[in-house]
């Protein structure tokens, strides 16, 4: 993990983010990119690239990388090597175009979340970068006081598709010297098995990542949906991270049958690291 990518709108819970990365940036003497999008209506300039020698947005950029320059006068920032971007546009699309640019590693985002309406119809920013990013995102909604990760909960069906993933988060985890828990959700009706199947299935992968299955790194946990499992089998384990792999749906196929790993997310407490499968 050599370059991090932290999006900031100068809001409590991107300083939350901004703080997160810095510590990871600090541990894996890493570069740390922070970007800050100015988020114009296409209306106003059409809908191909903004002309950044428009007045208008010269004006505005003028005026975000005032406030960005104030916002990033920060001590623990000292140390760090940072790159700063100040980009016109669509704020999903602009750090999914950083991302492969600069060949970012890891996004730490900060979130408030969302619910009602706002969720069904608009989503958050943070949801569209988990539903497509192409590299590990972290989510922080609330200030963490240290990045000392002990136990984290891997979350997954634990089919063989998984593998790239589970590796990715058992590196990231060993980095702290952290235990990780393998979390499965027993939902009820016709997506319901017996403890004997899962165990069954679960040390069918765990052969091939070359794993023992025991109590000790394996939960069975039983709950209505997938989404309040997670959530809440994590809480059960007293995880203080929660990593799940996630698989991009877009249009129709998305509003139908949602995603997990946003809405996960999105109700979360806990820090969240998605993995694309």
């Amino acid at each position: 993990m050599k370059k991090i990518l932290v999006p900031i709108d100068f809001s409590i819970p991107s300083e939350n983010a901004l703080k997160v990365a810095a510590k990871l940036a600090t541990k894996n003497k890493a570069e740390l990119h922070i970007l800050h999008v100015i988020e114009l209506a296409e209306s106003l300039f059409g809908t191909e690239q903004f002309n950044v020698n428009d007045e208008q947005i010269l004006f505005f950029m003028k005026m975000a990388n005032k406030k960005f320059v104030e916002f990033l006068d920060k001590d623990y920032l000292e140390d760090i090597t940072t790159v700063e971007h100040v980009e016109p546009g669509s704020t999903s699309r602009i750090i999914r175009e950083v991302v492969g640019e600069n060949d970012i590693d890891m996004v730490v985002m900060g979130s408030s979340g969302a619910s009602g309406l706002e969720e069904i119809v608009i989503g958050s920013n943070t949801e569209k970068v988990v539903r497509f990013s192409e590299v590990p995102v972290m989510v922080i909604k609330n200030e963490l006081k240290d990045i000392n990760i002990k136990n984290a909960v891997f979350a997954s069906n634990f089919e063989l598709e998984n593998m790239k993933a589970y590796q990715t988060a058992k590196a990231f985890v060993d980095s702290f010297k952290a235990k990780m828990q393998l979390l499965y959700v027993n939902l009820p009706g016709n997506q319901f098995y017996s403890t004997t199947e899962i165990q069954e299935h679960m040390r069918t992968f765990l052969n091939k990542m070359e794993v023992p299955l025991t109590r000790d790194n394996v939960e069975i946990y039983n709950d209505y949906s997938l989404e309040q499992g997670v959530l809440n089998g994590a809480r059960s384990l007293k995880a203080d991270l929660i990593i799940i792999p996630t698989h991009g749906r877009k249009g129709i196929s998305h509003f139908f049958n949602g995603s997990v790993g946003e809405d996960v997310v999105n109700h979360s407490e806990l820090p969240v690291l998605t993995l694309k499968i």
